[in-house]
């Protein structure tokens, strides 16, 4: 009895082991009624297409967003390097606009003075109740401080999710400690507060949509904004 408890243990810690040495893949993409990030306004109705795979907690994905109801709406285009181990999580992440230091918009440009990417570095911590994250601009298309320098932007926040009648709740509060132009800050000032729901819409038996809503403030601008979206993905 005892060698066939243990077989059995033995087979599900080898199944966990190799769920976990497997390549995960990860495609999507967002359709949203405003382009709304960090309590910045980047845009209207947009399309914003996720892929990534990941393995053993190292991450490669790519991001991006195209508006589709405003010719002038930002276009973007993130490729982000990460690692996760417990709680921890690291990361760069390159973003792109089709706005910049560059007329020409040219993705393969990277002059430091006239490029249109900017360069991010974060760190992070999700202690399950909560997570707290740090994001610092450190190469690229940065803004500039009170003194015409270099910002090194930067922005942290702590997120809190939670359920409450069967729908996903995240609760967001965001700052920024520095003065830049890249956030419209003179100092530090809160840029984010959102609350986020997120609801499984039950379309067949194996396929359901995700619909979430979104209510933002931003004090430091005096902004509010409300935004709805769904996702799919396979």
């Amino acid at each position: 009895m005892k060698k066939n408890v243990l077989f059995a243990i033995g087979l599900m810690l080898s199944a966990t082991t190799l769920a976990q040495n497997e390549v995960e893949t990860t495609i999507s993409g967002d359709f949203v009624s405003s382009y709304i990030w960090r309590g910045q306004d980047l845009g209207s109705v947009s399309l914003q297409p996720t892929f990534g795979v990941g393995y053993k907690g190292l991450s490669l994905s790519a991001w991006g967003s195209v508006g589709l109801a405003d010719p002038a709406d930002t276009k973007e285009l993130d490729l982000t390097l990460g690692y996760t181990i417990g709680g921890l999580n690291i990361g760069v992440t390159d973003y792109w606009f089709n706005a910049g230091l560059d007329p020409n918009c040219r993705y393969f440009k990277y002059d430091a003075h006239s490029t249109n990417h900017l360069f991010e570095a974060n760190i992070g911590y999700d202690f399950g109740m909560a997570s707290l994250q740090w994001f610092t601009n450190f190469a690229g298309n940065d803004g500039i401080n009170k003194d015409g320098n270099r910002a090194y932007s930067s922005y942290m926040e702590v997120v809190v999710p939670f359920k409450l009648s069967a729908i996903e709740w995240t609760a967001t509060a965001g700052a920024v400690p520095f003065a830049t132009d890249f956030y419209g800050t003179k100092g530090f000032a809160v840029t984010n507060l959102s609350l986020r729901a997120t609801k499984d819409i039950k379309v067949t038996d194996s396929f359901s949509i995700p619909v979430f809503g979104q209510l933002t403030a931003n004090p430091c601008s005096q902004k509010a904004y409300l935004v709805l979206g769904f996702t799919l993905h396979p």
